[in-house]
């Protein structure tokens, strides 16, 4: 809606029933070359456009063409070298501290580490499986011996709130897909408690439920 009020703008108001493919192609040309904007910015700027003509106003345009494409940057990774992030993870302490350095030492991505269930860490054979991780694919990964005390040591902590969360009678933690159904004691079971949990439980929008969620990633 945003990029749709924009291009209207841009238009002198004029109502998009009586603009085509050439007001288009100048407002995207606007965005590069007046404005700037990154490809990935033209190219939301355009799907947006082409959705209000295709599904709003139910009109078939041509291919846009003839529109000067926003530059991609070339921008190199900044990597850190190991002292670097030695210095970092010096830094961080407490939970925080500990998935950065699952991070690290596992490859895995934020939201893959926040998601870890208890069940999906095995200590005796120094894995970790991660579930629908990229491409919604289940993999297995290292899990670094420096991480193991740590972690079970955190392990105690979690527990203490499991059995407090059980005997107060909070609602199970969430479950993906059909699972609750199928296993329907599943939620409330040790090993599907969140390796990361939050302090504090909130509404669960899936099913309107308050119930104890994972670490949220911005707290990471």
């Amino acid at each position: 809606m945003g990029w749709v009020r924009r291009f209207i703008l841009f238009r002198g108001k004029r109502h998009p029933g009586e603009m085509g493919v050439r007001e288009i192609s100048d407002f995207l040309s606007h965005l590069a070359t007046e404005r700037g904007v990154a490809g990935a910015t033209q190219n939301q700027a355009k799907a947006a456009i082409l959705f209000l003509y295709k599904y709003v106003l139910e009109v078939e345009l041509p291919w846009v063409e003839g529109v000067v494409q926003a530059k991609a940057p070339r921008q190199l990774p900044v990597v850190l070298t190991p002292g670097e992030v030695r210095a970092l993870l010096e830094q961080m302490e407490g939970v925080t501290g500990l998935v950065a350095r699952l991070l690290y030492g596992t490859g895995m991505r934020l939201m893959e580490a926040l998601r870890l269930r208890v069940k999906d860490l095995e200590f005796e054979r120094l894995e970790i499986t991660v579930r629908e991780g990229k491409g919604a694919r289940d993999r297995v990964t290292v899990l670094p011996a420096s991480l193991v005390a740590p972690l079970k040591g955190h392990l105690k902590l979690v527990r203490r709130l499991f059995d407090r969360d059980r005997a107060r009678g909070v609602p199970g933690i969430w479950l993906p897909g059909a699972l609750a159904e199928k296993y329907p004691g599943a939620p409330l079971a040790w090993g599907w408690w969140w390796m990361f949990h939050s302090v504090a439980l909130a509404l669960d929008p899936r099913s309107g439920v308050i119930r104890r969620h994972h670490l949220h990633p911005e707290t990471v």
